[in-house]
């Protein structure tokens, strides 16, 4: 079994019907799924920040960026 690789981060409260009350504690090991919870936890990506990152490496392998 792949050991968890993934971590959500965000500044932002993240809340969501699929985001665990855990979630930014918690490890993915698939990166689909640690972006696909990232982005359902966001209530607006246009003013949120959220981040997957690969935890061995410290790569950000996804990020939403505010438009204002």
């Amino acid at each position: 079994m792949t050991p968890a690789q993934y971590r959500i981060e965000s500044r932002n409260a993240l809340r969501g019907s699929l985001l665990p009350p855990t979630a930014l504690s918690q490890l993915y090991t698939d990166r689909s799924l640690a972006v696909a919870v990232a982005v359902k936890s966001l209530a607006d990506p246009t003013c949120q920040e959220v981040r997957v990152v690969h935890v061995p490496s410290g790569e950000v392998v996804f990020q939403t960026a505010p438009t204002h």
